[in-house]
């Protein structure tokens, strides 16, 4: 049964993929060679995949870590194999790109992807995504400063209110109104 049920993921894995690889080039079809060197070169000025970069070693260290508490003994083996698949795989690095660009030139149009990159070539440029990530973090910071500080008046402004309220009206209650 459970090698029934692996052969149906794998077929249904492949079909999967089948599907995706013949969808691929007919959604590129209508971006130019022109257009989509222009977004590689934006997405490479940009930095927009560097994030991915640790995925595969991260990948393969996890690999070898589960496997290897598996099977101790086989250790050497083990970081021997899957170092080298890494590395061939290593390759399809290129594929990420490829559909970075792509998902790139769908949004943006040739000039603007020109622009794009000219500007993140710029000194200018290179110092947003150098510093980018410190004044990100520093607005956060202030965000949170701030919901905080809203939080807190907002609380005190409305108790006060509904103390003013309440109290103007146990102040009436006792009383009988005058005709």
């Amino acid at each position: 049964m459970n090698l029934v049920n692996r052969s149906r993921s794998l077929a249904l894995a492949a079909a999967a993929t089948l599907l995706v690889a013949a969808a691929s080039p007919s959604m590129a079809q209508d971006i130019s060679d022109t257009h989509l060197a222009a977004a590689r070169t934006a997405v490479s000025a940009m930095g927009a995949t560097t994030d991915f970069d640790n995925i595969l070693p991260r990948v393969a260290q996890a690999l070898k870590t589960e496997l290897i508490q598996k099977n101790p003994d086989m250790q050497g083996m083990i970081v021997e194999v899957v170092d080298s698949t890494a590395i061939s795989l290593a390759a399809r690095r290129g594929d990420l790109e490829r559909e970075a660009a792509i998902a790139h030139a769908r949004v943006f149009t040739e000039p603007q992807l020109t622009q794009i990159a000219e500007f993140y070539n710029s000194e200018t440029g290179k110092k947003l995504l150098a510093d980018g990530p410190i004044v990100a973090r520093e607005v956060i910071q202030a965000a949170e400063i701030w919901q905080r500080g809203i939080a807190r008046d907002l609380a005190q402004q409305v108790a006060q209110e509904l103390t003013a309220r309440t109290d103007g009206a146990a102040d009436t209650e006792g009383t009988a109104p005058e005709n």
